[in-house]
């Protein structure tokens, strides 16, 4: 399965990035200076701006999705005590009827 998902997903996506690279390999100037100037520039192929702009994309949808999911692991949290909670009571009655007759009526 992962030898399938590895020539199905990756491989594609690794020749679509390569043949992005060839043709976007000008230099470009990115600049955070609303005025214009230099000082918060910096210069590169947009192939690189282009790369950062999707990892940036991803890492920020990634934190959003796992925010969002912060109401379903409190849940599994609670469960999950829960469960643990219902097996100690479990095992004190199984241990509770397994003492003979007579301790049980003497406790």
């Amino acid at each position: 399965m992962r030898r399938f998902l590895f020539i199905v997903i990756l491989v594609p996506l690794a020749i679509v990035m390569v043949i992005l690279s060839v043709a976007n390999r000008g230099a470009v100037t990115f600049s955070l200076d609303p005025f214009g100037g230099n000082a918060l520039s910096v210069a590169g192929p947009l192939f690189v701006f282009l790369f950062v702009a999707l990892l940036l994309g991803v890492v920020i949808g990634g934190i959003a999705a796992w925010l969002r999911q912060s109401r379903w692991r409190q849940a599994a949290r609670v469960a999950r005590a829960e469960v643990a909670r219902l097996k100690g009571d479990l095992e004190r009655q199984r241990a509770h009827l397994a003492q003979p007759q007579a301790t049980r009526d003497a406790a």
